[in-house]
């Protein structure tokens, strides 16, 4: 039976990077395997983009109202095969994995269609995103996933004074804001600095949340 993964971390930590890596690797394996992410997610619009550079186009931009499994269905039929093998009249490999990036912003309904998936199709699904927000608040997807993920896996990164970070802080300009919606896409307005608790309590006056 193929695994639900769960692979968090705080930003900087090179989630959608080793999304990127785990594709390759597959491929460099002969094998297919289709990308997804949340719409809602605008940067690099229909791609996937890492903070080292490197780009891919999703397979599947996904709605708060879509039905994953069914995204997954014809994402699967219709992805075009790979020329050589039908040259040579290969059989063409399955989807061998799903990987979803910034998979904070799913719902919780989107979650479980991801376990199915892996259960019921026997495709390991690999998401990848953060687990709180800038207030400490954890996304619906992101609990939804520690809650029902087969297998959880912490990405770290550190904080500026060098301790492990954990929280996502936000700014506006230079200054640190602790109050607003829960989604604001990173560069649009907004950015981010991953933080220790020590120094997320100190920027936030000792709030948590």
């Amino acid at each position: 039976m193929a695994k639900l993964y769960f692979r968090y971390g705080a930003m900087n930590s090179g989630k959608s990077t080793a999304l990127l890596q785990a594709g390759f690797n597959y491929e460099e394996r002969g094998q297919r395997v289709l990308l997804a992410k949340p719409r809602i997610d605008l940067k690099g619009d229909d791609e996937i983009v890492s903070r080292l550079g490197m780009t891919r186009r999703a397979d599947v931009l996904i709605d708060p109202d879509d039905d994953v499994e069914a995204l997954f269905a014809d994402a699967a039929a219709r992805i075009d095969h790979d020329s050589l093998l039908e040259d040579l009249h290969l059989p063409v490999p399955p989807v061998a994995c799903l990987l979803v990036d910034e998979a904070q912003f799913l719902t919780r309904t989107q979650v479980d269609g991801l376990m199915r998936i892996a259960v019921t199709t026997n495709v390991p699904v690999m998401a990848y995103g953060i687990r709180t927000d800038f207030r400490t608040a954890a996304f619906p997807g992101s609990a939804r996933l520690l809650e029902i993920a087969h297998s959880l896996e912490e990405l770290k990164t550190i904080c500026r004074c060098g301790r492990k970070a954990m929280f996502n802080g936000r700014k506006v300009g230079r200054e640190f804001v602790f109050t607003g919606d829960q989604v604001a896409i990173d560069g649009m307005a907004v950015s981010y600095e991953s933080l220790c608790p020590t120094c997320y309590l100190e920027e936030s006056g000792g709030r948590l949340g």
